[in-house]
C-alpha cells in the first residue's frame, strides 16, 4: 500500500508502507488507511519524530557520514530515519503553519 499525505500547505508526500507506517507510529497515529492529523497535534508529532530521529542516530553511532548529512545515502548505505522523516517534518511544520490538518486515504 502507497500513502498518499495532503495538506492544503504543502504538495502532496507519497510514502511507501513500511516507512509511512514506522512514521505514524512514532507521532502516535494509527496506520490505515485513513486518518488525519490536526494542527492541535502537530508540535507534539514534531517533537516526537525529531526525537526518534536523534535515538536513531544515537543508536546507530552518531551519524552515517558526509554523504548522509547531504541527504544522500552513499551506496550500500541504508536510508536513515532522518531521511525517510524529513520531508514527513516538512509537510507538518508548513501546515502547523499554516493551522491545516495533513490526511491521507481521502
Amino acid at each position: 500500500m502507497m500513502y498518499k499525505f495532503r495538506s492544503r500547505a504543502d504538495s502532496d508526500l507519497f510514502m511507501n508502507q513500511g516507512p509511512a507506517e514506522r512514521i505514524l507510529g512514532i507521532i502516535g497515529k494509527q496506520p490505515g488507511p485513513q486518518g488525519i492529523i490536526e494542527p492541535a497535534d502537530m508540535a507534539r508529532a514534531i517533537a516526537a519524530l525529531q526525537a526518534a530521529v536523534e535515538e536513531d542516530e544515537r543508536a546507530r553511532g552518531g551519524g552515517d557520514g558526509d554523504a548522509t548529512q547531504a541527504g544522500t545515502p552513499a551506496a550500500g548505505q541504508a536510508i536513515t530515519l532522518r531521511q525517510r522523516a524529513w520531508p514527513f517534518l516538512q509537510l507538518l511544520k508548513r501546515s502547523q503553519e499554516a493551522d491545516t490538518p495533513v490526511v491521507w486515504g481521502v
